[in-house]
């Protein structure tokens, strides 16, 4: 009982060593993690759908939508009704660097399904679209707001830190949890594949979500118009009395 108690938490420990620090594959000759590849199927896949749907289904589209067309522009929609929500004054930007940003976390994540590590399970990736979110909050206040809107957004200089670290953990446990579903839940294959599909298209939906709505948020903070005060009012009406005293 007992060896076989140590085999189980040996292979247990392995395949948490082996979710956490997966061994290199390699990319023309140099090592990466083999959630790079994730990426590039992702993106590819993105960018060739968001390609034939520009060519051939847009085009198309009716005054009263079709269940198709119905779905697209809700998805659309609630990313625009994000932006114009949490930054009203300057959003076109916002809105589509969102919903991009959503839809490759989205599929990122969902590409678990088939097989494949999720992409955010690697920190560089998280690093990477942390910065490229705080780098999207610092060009859009420093364009709106010249100076003040570049610091608004400098003085949350642990944004791209608490980004990275939030999606990177979180992706990061939802795989350990996956591996110990997949461990232990040895008596059939329905109860696994059920509990592992349900909890990598909450994860998905969760961490677009939130990713999204924070850097909205913050964005419509360093873009929010600063009010210029009126100068030297209280000179003004001094010298105003004084010379009416005369």
């Amino acid at each position: 009982m007992s060896l076989l108690l140590s085999m189980e938490q040996k292979s247990l420990g392995e395949a948490l060593k082996e979710a956490i620090l997966p061994t290199d594959v390699n990319f023309f000759g140099i090592g990466v993690n083999p959630s790079f590849y994730s990426a590039l199927i992702v993106t590819g896949v993105i960018l060739f759908a968001a390609l034939i749907l520009r060519i051939f289904v847009i085009p198309k589209f009716k005054t009263v939508p079709g269940k198709f067309q119905a779905v697209l522009e809700w998805i659309v929609s609630f990313f625009a009704d994000m932006a114009k929500s949490n930054s009203p004054h300057h959003n076109r930007y916002l809105g589509a660097y969102i919903f991009s940003a959503g839809m490759y976390i989205f599929f990122g994540t969902m590409i678990e399904l088939i097989g494949f590590p999720a992409i955010l399970v690697d920190i560089n990736a998280s690093i990477a679209i942390a910065f490229f979110s705080f780098g999207s909050i610092l060009i859009g206040g420093a364009i709106t707001n010249g100076k003040k809107g570049a610091l608004s957004a400098l003085k949350d200089f642990s944004l791209p830190i608490s980004m990275t670290f939030r999606l990177f953990g979180n992706m990061l446990s939802g795989l350990l949890v996956t591996e110990l579903v997949y461990h232990f839940i040895a008596l059939s294959f329905v109860v696994p594949i059920i509990v592992g599909v349900l909890f990598t298209v909450l994860h998905a939906i969760m961490q677009t979500y939130i990713l999204t709505i924070l850097t909205s948020m913050f964005y419509g903070e360093s873009t929010e118009p600063h009010l210029i005060k009126p100068k030297k009012e209280k000179k003004k009406k001094s010298k105003l009395a004084s010379n009416t005293q005369v």
